[in-house]
């Protein structure tokens, strides 16, 4: 953060690896979600919510992923797109195979199957790293696109070949669906942003969190003095999918409502959420949701600024 650690003591080992172990980021955290939770739903219109706000929050757990198997482990992926496909599709098979399946649990169970996809193409690492690394992630991006456009099952034979989000709702509210209201998938996405950013600050605090770090600074210096690094990374590869599967069924089910694989989930997504994280900071949690703003509020902000502010056309601002 952007203060010292000052009057902080830790006098035990689970004191020093708390989830906040300074009390000021503690606080911040609880800060930042009452204006999440409470201020912002007040100020923005429908537009806001439903145009901005959300693919924010999506792109933010995107970038969650990607910073934990990037930042933390050091292991290059662009198949970020790809993923985010598996997470989408998951989701829209469990939905229409599942009617009475609670939305919540799709959409988590989407992101425990990416994770398992995650594995399969995690395996290589174990024997190439950096660019040969990410031939191969850019390979099952290809690969993973390609297939779900191949085989109609997995969009249920539609003359399209598109997916559509059937309706579902939390408490009676719809989160999905052409009638969801747009402060309902503000919400909903804001719960799973809230929700994965403090995991990932458990994890990257952690023992875990240590061992996917030393693995990133020097891998063979990691392995002797015990790290084991299979499962390092391949637990990175693991976790970083479930967060990017959450966030493409999330992508698909709450914001867009309708996909097609090569358009949503294209190389262009894979790069996107990379600069994110380059932008943001690699290995930084908040990184990834400045990262995430700069990429997706920043544009529509600095429009608005240029067009209504400094009353700039409106052709020369876009």
């Amino acid at each position: 953060m952007f203060y010292r650690e000052v009057g902080e003591f830790k006098t035990s080992y689970p004191q020093d690896s708390e989830s906040f172990g300074i009390r000021l980021d503690k606080y911040g955290y609880y800060f930042v979600l009452f204006i999440a939770l409470v201020v912002i739903p007040l100020m923005i219109n429908d537009y806001w919510a439903s145009a901005v706000f959300v693919p924010f929050l999506v792109w933010a757990i995107a970038s969650l992923g990607l910073n934990i198997l990037t930042g933390y482990c050091g292991q290059i992926s662009l198949g970020t797109g790809g993923f985010m496909a598996v997470g989408a599709y998951s989701c829209y098979k469990l939905m229409t195979s599942f009617p009475d399946l609670n939305i919540i649990f799709c959409i988590i169970l989407s992101g425990l199957i990416t994770a398992g996809v995650g594995i399969l193409f995690g395996i290589p690492s174990l024997r190439i790293k950096g660019f040969y690394l990410a031939v191969a992630t850019l390979a099952s991006q290809f690969f993973l696109v390609w297939l779900f456009n191949r085989m109609p099952w997995f969009y249920n034979y539609s003359a399209s070949g598109q997916i559509s989000s059937p309706e579902r709702s939390v408490f009676g509210i719809l989160v999905t669906g052409p009638n969801v209201q747009p402060w309902a998938q503000y919400m909903i996405c804001l719960l799973f942003a809230f929700g994965l950013a403090w995991g990932c600050r458990n994890l990257t605090r952690g023992s875990l969190g240590r061992r996917w770090m030393a693995t990133r600074d020097m891998d063979i210096a990691a392995e002797i003095i015990g790290v084991n690094l299979l499962q390092a990374k391949l637990s990175a590869f693991a976790i970083s999918s479930f967060y990017i599967g959450i966030a493409g069924a999330l992508f698909f089910s709450v914001y867009l409502g309708a996909v097609d694989a090569t358009e949503a989930f294209g190389i262009n997504q894979s790069f996107l959420v990379l600069f994110m994280i380059i932008i943001g900071g690699l290995g930084s949690i908040l990184g990834s949701f400045i990262g995430a703003a700069f990429m997706v509020l920043f544009p529509v902000l600095l429009k608005n600024i240029l067009v209504g502010w400094w009353e700039w056309d409106a052709a020369l601002a876009t």
